[in-house]
């Protein structure tokens, strides 16, 4: 067993890297509303979900179908990233429009929005496997049926790790998603809109007195969160060539997982916990086999909740920061 994992290591690990920060990206929709709200949107996963089909429409569109190269690649990968975030972004913010907002007005409680936030999740899913998938995609009494796109790009290897390969699309998922979490980082830190998110987490009421008009930093949370799980899902759809209406539910916990393990809050806290699950159950997997990954994710969410719901960071969850 200890030969296979030093076998392994390498493979698993790059693997580890590319998964994890798909985890990141969706985790960062969770830590952001919850840091400004208070709220656990559950119905992100399906945002998610909505980028993956928002990515799949670009080719399907252009009727593409062998691998290219050259300008035209990185045209259709730009064309497919943006277009995943434009979905999953207009989602979200329908999402607070529709299911958060008129609770938010009335002064609901978190058990009534977490209520709304599945009922949201079970009615995307529907509206996906029962209109949009048959009838965008053309695909009639099939809406449930996972969709495969046609290889884009071609699996070369780009360089190697001690006789490993990694491949050209690992790479490009690892440092696309680096890219935008960082982009979004000094966006948070650097900007007025960052400021009014980090002030609206802090403090409400006092954000408020200071001339912040939350309704508007709620809507550019869920904005901005929306289109992280966007670029997430064009660049899971271009690595990995499927997806489907319920694709969301694993990916969305574990996601959240991944918030909560790096300190549900905290941004920087969600590129942490999102590439630890990813490398913790990647090398589970060379041990334990790969049916028992979500054994070995689910495992983790439970006992950092039972021994360290801080997070690794270690920020407590009432002085969270966006």
């Amino acid at each position: 067993m200890l030969n296979d994992f030093v076998n392994q290591f390498w493979p698993a690990t790059i693997d580890g890297l590319a998964f994890g920060s798909i985890y990141a990206l969706i985790a960062l929709g969770y830590t952001m509303v919850y840091g400004v709200l208070r709220l656990i949107n559950f119905a992100h996963s399906e945002v998610f979900m909505i980028g993956t089909f928002g990515a799949m429409f670009v080719p399907f569109v252009l009727g593409i179908s062998s691998p290219l190269t050259g300008i035209a690649l990185v045209g259709i990968i730009v064309a497919m990233i943006l277009a995943g975030m434009v979905a999953s972004a207009g989602t979200a913010m329908a999402l607070e429009r529709i299911a958060y907002r008129p609770l938010r007005s009335r002064g609901a409680s978190r058990l009534a929005a977490l209520i709304s936030a599945i009922g949201a999740s079970i009615f995307l899913q529907e509206l996906f496997a029962l209109l949009i998938i048959p009838k965008v995609f053309n695909r009639p009494q099939q809406g449930r049926i996972p969709m495969a796109l046609p290889r884009l790009m071609e699996r070369t290897e780009l360089f190697s790790i001690f006789g490993h390969s990694v491949r050209v699309d690992q790479v490009l998922v690892i440092v696309a998603a680096i890219g935008m979490m960082v982009a979004l980082d000094a966006l948070v830190n650097r900007t007025k809109v960052g400021r009014g998110i980090r002030a609206t987490a802090q403090n409400p009421e006092a954000a408020v007195l200071m001339g912040v008009d939350i309704n508007k930093i709620v809507r550019m949370t869920f904005l901005i969160g929306g289109g992280m799980a966007g670029v997430a899902g064009a660049l899971y759809l271009i690595s990995y060539e499927n997806t489907n209406y319920f694709i969301g539910f694993l990916f969305g916990i574990k996601a959240f997982t991944a918030a909560v393990l790096g300190g549900i809050g905290n941004l920087r806290g969600a590129l942490v916990g999102g590439i630890t699950l990813g490398l913790v159950e990647n090398y589970g997997a060379i041990f334990f086999g790969s049916d028992w990954k979500h054994v070995i994710s689910f495992s983790i969410l439970v006992l950092v909740l039972m021994f360290r719901p801080t997070g690794i960071l270690g920020e407590s969850l009432q002085q969270a920061r966006a």
